[in-house]
């Protein structure tokens, strides 16, 4: 399996800040590939840059071929790449079908294959099934997020984008969440995972990428990076 994301050398800047400094990494295909650092280390601003929701300055983001720094965010979720924000983001006042469906908005295959692929996410988001007629609103923070991650997969995308997809849930969410990532993933869509919870994110993770104030500090496999005491100290609390 080949590279299916190059990010080659990227700049960003919010007005004089230089808030992504020669960033460069890849994800290839089948691929679980996590970006771990503090607050304001720039996952965020990375994801936003590799989605078209931020503009780089300098450098190029390649996927599957496509340079997807000259392409606005509207087109780069046809080509297969689909994001779940920061925060879950789900349309409070609609039910869950009506936010899986709109999900399904850019989609051109017709009646038969989207319903296949709600069958598919209420299979493995059987929660949802329970829900399928409730306010999205009403739900929990883990229902919210596991939401958010089923509207992403009806976008039938090769590649899902990640955003702190445990913050503020329960530990226990946190565990659902992540074997939901792990799920997605062995349903054949790769995943860039930003992630907070260094441990959890290294768990699944194939490789990982340390970032501190915007720029690559460490990468390496996963399980390598959990042993590495720089990181150990740094993100997962050890002594």
């Amino acid at each position: 399996m080949g590279e299916m994301l190059v990010v080659k050398d990227i700049n960003v800047y919010y007005g004089s800040i230089h808030a992504i400094k020669n960033v460069s990494f890849h994800v290839d295909e089948g691929e679980i590939v996590t970006l771990i650092g503090a607050n304001g280390a720039g996952k965020t601003t990375t994801m936003h840059a590799i989605s078209g929701l931020l503009k780089i300055a300098s450098g190029e983001i390649d996927y599957c071929g496509e340079i997807l720094n000259k392409m606005p965010a509207h087109k780069i979720i046809r080509h297969g790449l689909a994001q779940v924000p920061e925060g879950r983001r789900v349309f409070s006042g609609l039910t869950v079908e009506q936010n899986l469906l709109m999900g399904a908005y850019t989609r051109k295959d017709g009646r038969e294959a989207i319903q296949n692929d709600f069958d598919m996410v209420y299979e493995l988001l059987p929660r949802l099934k329970e829900r399928r007629s409730q306010a999205a609103g009403t739900l929990s923070g883990g229902e919210q997020q596991m939401l958010a991650i089923g509207r992403a997969l009806m976008c039938k995308p090769r590649m899902l984008l990640l955003d702190e997809p445990s913050m503020g849930l329960s530990p226990l969410l946190v565990k659902e969440i992540f074997k939901t990532i792990r799920n997605v993933n062995r349903q054949g869509v790769t995943v860039l995972l930003v992630e907070q919870n260094a441990k959890m994110a290294l768990d699944i993770a194939n490789r990982a990428y340390v970032l501190e104030t915007g720029k690559i500090k460490m990468e390496g496999e996963a399980t390598e990076l959990a042993n590495n005491i720089e990181v150990r100290k740094a993100y997962l609390g050890a002594q």
